[in-house]
């Protein structure tokens, strides 16, 4: 797998706008996991990211949470996402991005944690619970293991704020399309196209948005703005959960083919 930044720049220098699908590791199993990596790397995915389940899990919303709380039910351990991860990655053309809260990492200790995910294939790590005040702890050693760290802007963020966390982001920006959690949402936070210019206006760093996209005409849309990529999670993790296994495999793959499609010019 290449890493996040290079997989980045190059979408970016052929025109395309990345599709990067979330999931819940371990939701409904890990067994069910192992197979929508495969499923969702081979139906458009250009970068995949893939939760660990926390308890506390302050940046999302009831369908990521319930999933979570499921996850952690059936016995989820950071490790066994690990295990899972080195097992799969060999096999998968997207970059894998872990989303973790800062606690888990902390326990571990950063340097122990960072040499484990990396050996482990993963190639870029989202912190939500983790403010930039505090994230140079992470990001020095980060970059000497070969992960990107991706830091998120939201929509309340001042400008001079903005431009002090883009200067940090590596492999991408994540900005967050809606004051709140995550979730599904029927329409795009309105002040996402005005904030995609503030954040070119400080950086040329490729930006992805997420939070509330749950349909290929927000994609299509968000992609119309001049985002780098879409992030798409309680659309995936709510179609993975319905029903048996092996149709929540089928919805999240005809799902993940019809985003492709939209972020297609």
């Amino acid at each position: 797998m290449n890493s996040v930044s290079s997989c980045m720049k190059a979408l970016r220098d052929r025109g395309q706008c990345a599709l990067i699908p979330f999931i819940t590791a371990g939701d409904p199993d890990l067994a069910t996991t192992e197979k929508a990596l495969y499923i969702l790397d081979r139906n458009g995915a250009d970068l995949i990211e893939l939760g660990v389940p926390y308890s506390d899990p302050l940046a999302d919303g009831p369908v990521i949470q319930a999933a979570a709380t499921r996850a952690l039910a059936k016995g989820t351990k950071l490790e066994h996402v690990l295990d899972l991860v080195k097992r799969v990655s060999p096999d998968l053309r997207a970059p894998i991005i872990l989303f973790i809260y800062y606690n888990p990492i902390l326990n571990r200790g950063i340097e122990t944690f960072l040499h484990q995910i990396a050996e482990a294939g993963v190639k870029g790590l989202v912190v939500p619970d983790l403010p930039l005040e505090e994230m140079e702890a992470l990001l020095k050693p980060a970059i000497a293991a070969g992960i990107d760290v991706t830091l998120l802007v939201a929509p309340t963020t001042p400008k001079a704020r903005i431009a002090a966390i883009a200067s940090q982001c590596q492999g991408f920006i994540y900005l967050v399309s809606v004051t709140g959690v995550t979730g599904v949402r029927t329409e795009v936070g309105s002040r996402v196209q005005e904030l995609l210019m503030e954040l070119r206006s400080v950086s040329d760093k490729p930006i992805g948005v997420g939070f509330g996209i749950s349909q290929p005409s927000q994609a299509r849309q968000i992609m119309e703005w001049g985002a780098d990529a879409v992030i798409v999670g309680s659309a995936f993790v709510k179609r993975l959960a319905e029903g048996e296994p092996h149709q929540g495999l089928e919805a999240i793959e005809t799902f993940c083919r019809s985003l492709r499609a939209a972020l297609v010019d």
